[in-house]
């Protein structure tokens, strides 16, 4: 039937989020697909805050809202959890910290069908978690194709598009029972690893410029820096795990960057020639860096962006790129990233 509606489960892992899943609800339940077509399934990790009395509140007032315990407070092991309690045909998910346009549900179930893919996802609008020069910037930089490359959910995009991934996701049901669950082995990236390996199987991942999402990052410089390194960590660790390529290769830039810069300075010390590539690839960054933060500051009509921009790209680079050194050598040190190399 055209106006039948698939009914939707969404997913919400979250823990210590008590200053984000209350607004993050709101805009769920305003969202205009049908109310007794969808149920919310939020799953809470050990947390240390108010979050699970939140949680609760809102399971009260509105019976479409389940709450579910998550004693390994990990992301891979919410989303099982709630694909495992799931009713829906349809099963999304929406992330914490995050608010969602009124058509978010609507808009990702019509492109599902319309263009017959197995998961659909939009664009997220980053925007800072307290509105200062610091927290702008980093907003900025992690929406900017040279902080993030061609991450095209973050970037934007003017048409649908097929890609390796999506921020969220909207998924067919019958997907998790064709591949698998989520990789529990992965703290971070198991999003990326899923759709890498959905799409391995013959799957479709949409990406659709109409499904929009507000997404509120890190506002102080030492958290972004810490979030930086774990990333990179996560951009190599999944290969401990996964025999297939568990993640893009954009995100392995930093890593070829930060090699370049280590390696080219350790071998000067036999050949002035790496001296001297030391300082080209590092020089190169530099004005490259420079040009993007001079663009930004005149987007922004802000002389400030001119110095604060740098640091920002710099350290979002330089941290992931160090992250990914460290994951290698842990990767390299396991006997599971050995066994999964040979196994046959």
């Amino acid at each position: 039937m055209i106006d039948y509606k698939p009914y939707v489960t969404v997913i919400i892992p979250c823990r210590n989020e008590e200053k984000f899943i209350g607004e993050c609800l709101d805009s769920i339940i305003a969202n205009n697909y049908p109310k007794d077509r969808f149920e919310v399934l939020v799953v809470v990790g050990v947390s240390e805050d108010g979050t699970r009395e939140i949680v609760e509140g809102y399971a009260d007032r509105y019976s479409s809202i389940r709450l579910f315990d998550n004693p390994k407070k990990i992301v891979p092991t919410a989303l099982n959890t709630g694909i495992r309690s799931a009713k829906g045909e349809i099963i999304m998910r929406m992330d914490a910290h995050a608010t969602y346009e009124k058509n978010y549900v609507s808009k990702c179930v019509k492109y599902l069908q319309e263009y017959k893919a197995d998961n659909v996802g939009g664009i997220i609008i980053t925007q800072p978690r307290i509105n200062t020069l610091l927290g702008k910037a980093i907003a900025l930089a992690l929406s900017h194709r040279f902080g993030v490359g061609n991450s095209v959910f973050r970037t934007g995009t003017k048409k649908p598009m097929w890609v390796d991934t999506v921020f969220g996701g909207c998924y067919r049901k019958e997907v998790f029972e064709k591949i698998g669950l989520f990789n529990e082995d992965l703290v971070s990236t198991q999003d990326m690893e899923f759709n890498l390996r959905l799409k391995k199987e013959g799957g479709k991942v949409l990406l659709v410029p109409e499904i929009v999402s507000y997404y509120f990052t890190r506002s102080d410089f030492r958290s972004f820096c810490k979030n930086n390194f774990r990333n990179g960590l996560w951009a190599i660790l999944p290969f401990k795990y996964s025999k297939i390529m568990p993640v893009s290769w954009r995100h392995l830039v930093p890593l070829a960057f930060v090699s370049s810069l280590i390696g080219s300075i350790a071998i000067s010390a036999f050949s002035s020639i790496f001296f001297w590539l030391f300082w080209l690839i590092l020089g190169s960054y530099f004005l490259s860096n420079a040009y993007f933060s001079i663009k930004i500051s005149k987007k922004e009509k802000d002389l400030k962006y001119i110095f604060i921009m740098p640091l920002i790209f710099g350290s979002l680079h330089l941290l992931y790129g160090l992250g990914s050194l460290l994951g290698i050598l842990r990767a390299a040190v396991s006997k599971q990233f050995w066994k999964n190399r040979f196994k046959k």
